[in-house]
Formats: structure tokens, C-alpha cells, sequence
């Protein structure tokens, strides 16, 4: 007997009909012999609809009210998923995210977990029931309501699993697993049956958008066996594993476009020790997430520094930057919302030579010009213009030999 944390999203608990299907599955799942954990996301729009209405109310509402809020959204789907369950014949406890036992830092709207003890959610199991856990929140330890933020509840799934001690944690998405592209910009792209922890992690930091970043960075601090899978089949997913057997045969298992991307540019800066650092703390400070940087050579005493940073936070930056160049005497502050990132990721790479030639090679075959570069040991990074992100997808996925 396994035990088996399941993890289902928005769209998988979108309506009655997707919730019966969810409660089918999980009545399927014990008929195999396993206990299940269950943790759902808020219904379909619901986090949208509950945002607007906060705004509608008050344009800059407190952090703590918010948070209130926005959990109110997975209590919601918890409720209604134990009533499928208990229709379709399985016994199920509903529990918050304090309930079972999450304790989060104070920080609103992406509160980080310090801690999970699920003794209410083993109870559960133990009597052979389906606890059925809210995503995505926890309390506090000023007993406030938190929310871990956007695609928190697949990092409420990973560390309940850890927590628990669970064979396994299922993430279901509307997609049946990591592709090694986005197979809405390349027909070709094609589902892993596995990929090594540190490749997704890459993949998740340069914009693949499944599963979330930080539950990735959490099953593999923790060891918990990781299966992306459809939410809407049975067919097996993408297995997310310490070492990929297959890291011999692929020196590239992944091609990653992201339109998320802008750029600000601070020209004039006084080439000077600490100058660098007041920029980038204060940035850091108005929690604008900056990713790539470059600096030019030096020219009479001044150079220019270009960095990315997520498109909604560009306006912030824009604005924190503008604010410093009165006071640090910089020319002038530019910026760019129209770039996009395209990276090839694969743990092969560190010992086969040629890759990165291999990618600029391709760009300059398709008249694509790369404006910055980024590398660590398993990926390479291009910023390119948005409008040539999708080609450039296509062609290194080809060029590689991932078609």
C-alpha cells in the first residue's frame, strides 16, 4: 500500500463535472490499494475574480486582508470536493491550510513555509479516509492567514508529501507531462518520461510555467518523488528524478521560450566601486526580481548596465531606477518591454562541447540578433526580440535534434 499525495489545479476543479471527475479518479486511486492526500486550488477563476473585486474595493488593499481573501477561494474547492467524494462513495475531511498544520512566515501574498506538521491530515489517512487540503496557505506565527502565492498549492503538495513521508507526489496539470518545448509554438515538442531535478529547476527559472519553481526547489532539498502528469488521462507523465539514466543520450532535453521578459538599461553610470551594489540593493529592495546582467566596457569613466526583469515588475523598475539616477548622477534610464528569452537546458551539456556554438549558429541562419547571453553549467540563455522568440523556439528545437 502507497501513499500517494495528489495535487490537482484550477481547471482540473474548475466545475461539478470536473470535481466528479477528480473524486472518480481518487475513488480509482484506492482501488488500487493506496491511501490518497488530496490538495486543490482554487476553482477555475476564481483567484482572478476575487483580485478584481479587492481592487474594485480599494486599489491598494492591506496584505493581511488580501491574504484573507484570496485563501477564501481554496476553502471553497476543499468543501466541495469532500461533498464529490462522499457522493461518489469515499470518506473525506476537508482541512485549511493551518489545519493541516503549514506555518508560514508573515509575509502576505507570498508567504514562505517554515514548517509543516500534518498530525490532523495522518489522522485522517490512518482511518482510511481522503484528506483533502487547501493549496496554496498557511498561518502564520501572529496566527494571520497566508497565502504562498500564483502555483502555490504544487508547493503545498511537495512539502506535504515530505511531511508525511508519502511514496510519491502526483501534480496533475492540463498538460500530460514536461515537454521539451512548448508544443503550442513547436508541433514537434515531445513529453519526457524523466528529467533530472537541477534540469527542471532551469527550465522552471527560465520560464517553463509547469510545475512551479519553488516546489521543484523543495522536492529536491527533500527527496520527494516528483510525476507530472494529466489531469484529464490515466497515460503515465514525466518523472522528475536525482539523476536522469537517459543524461548520456541527450545533451539537450529542453528548449524554453519566455515573452516575460523586459529590459531597463541605465546609461552614463559612473564606473566607480559600490554604485553597482546601491542600484541593485535598492531594486532588490522595491522586490523587483532582476535576472541577467550585463555591463559594458568602460569608456571615459562611464559605462552602461543593462539588466532583465519580469514584465510587471518593469514599471517599478523603471521608476526605482529614474529615482536613483537624479541621485547617483547616471544619463539616463531606458527601457524595453518588447524582448523575449529563449534557453536550451541539459545536464549534458557541461561535458560535450559545441553546444553553445550550436545555438548562435542557429540564431544567425534565421537573422535572429541576440542582445544579451546568460549561461550557468546546464543552460544557455539568448535575449532576442519578442517577435522572434517562437521562430527561434522552433529552429534550436530542430537543431538539437529534439524533433
Amino acid at each position: 500500500m502507497a501513499l500517494v499525495v495528489q495535487k490537482f489545479g484550477g481547471t482540473s476543479v474548475a466545475d461539478a463535472d470536473r470535481m466528479r471527475e477528480v473524486a472518480d479518479h481518487v475513488k480509482r486511486t484506492r482501488s488500487r490499494g493506496d491511501q490518497v492526500v488530496l490538495v486543490v486550488s482554487a476553482m477555475g477563476k476564481e483567484t482572478d475574480e476575487l483580485l478584481r473585486l479587492a481592487d474594485e474595493v480599494n486599489g491598494e488593499p492591506p496584505g493581511r486582508e488580501m491574504d484573507m481573501l484570496i485563501t477564501a477561494g481554496e476553502r471553497k474547492s476543499i468543501a466541495l470536493m469532500c461533498m464529490a467524494l462522499h457522493a461518489a462513495g469515499v470518506p473525506a475531511d476537508s482541512f485549511t491550510g493551518s489545519q493541516a498544520g503549514f506555518e508560514t512566515d508573515n509575509n502576505h501574498r507570498n508567504a514562505k513555509i517554515l514548517s509543516v506538521d500534518p498530525h490532523r491530515v495522518r489522522d485522517s489517512v490512518d482511518k482510511d479516509r481522503v484528506a483533502v487540503v487547501a493549496g496554496a496557505q498557511g498561518m502564520s506565527g501572529e496566527n494571520n492567514v497566508t497565502f504562498l502565492g500564483r502555483g502555490g498549492s504544487d508547493t503545498t503538495a511537495v512539502a506535504l508529501a515530505h511531511g508525511l513521508g508519502a511514496d510519491a507526489c502526483e501534480l496533475y496539470t492540463d498538460v500530460s507531462g514536461v515537454f521539451t518545448t512548448d508544443p503550442r509554438v513547436c508541433p514537434g515538442a515531445k513529453r519526457m518520461e524523466s528529467i533530472s531535478f537541477d534540469e527542471l529547476l532551469e527550465m522552471t527559472a527560465v520560464g517553463c510555467p509547469k510545475p512551479v519553481m519553488r516546489s521543484v526547489e523543495v522536492a529536491r532539498a527533500f527527496g520527494v518523488p516528483l510525476h507530472v502528469r494529466s489531469a484529464f488521462t490515466w497515460e503515465p507523465g514525466t518523472w522528475v528524478v536525482e539523476e536522469d539514466p537517459d543524461m548520456e543520450r541527450a545533451i539537450i532535453k529542453g528548449i524554453v521560450p519566455d515573452t516575460s521578459q523586459a529590459k531597463v538599461t541605465l546609461s552614463g553610470v559612473q564606473d566607480q566601486p559600490g554604485l553597482a551594489a546601491k542600484v541593485f540593493r535598492t531594486l532588490a529592495e522595491a522586490s523587483v526580481n532582476v535576472d541577467m546582467i550585463v555591463q559594458n566596457v568602460s569608456e571615459n569613466g562611464r559605462t552602461d548596465i543593462s539588466f532583465t526583469v519580469p514584465l510587471d515588475d518593469l514599471e517599478v523598475a523603471t521608476s526605482t531606477c529614474e529615482t536613483l539616477a537624479e541621485t547617483l548622477n547616471f544619463a539616463g534610464v531606458m527601457a524595453d518591454p518588447d524582448l523575449g528569452r529563449v534557453s536550451v537546458v541539459g545536464a549534458g551539456m557541461a561535458s560535450n562541447p559545441g553546444v553553445a556554438a550550436t545555438m548562435f549558429e542557429t540564431l544567425a541562419e534565421i537573422d535572429v540578433n541576440i542582445e544579451m547571453i546568460a549561461t550557468s553549467p546546464i543552460r544557455i540563455s539568448c535575449v532576442v526580440s519578442e517577435a522572434d522568440v517562437d521562430r527561434a523556439t522552433v529552429a534550436l528545437h530542430a537543431a538539437y535534434g529534439l524533433d
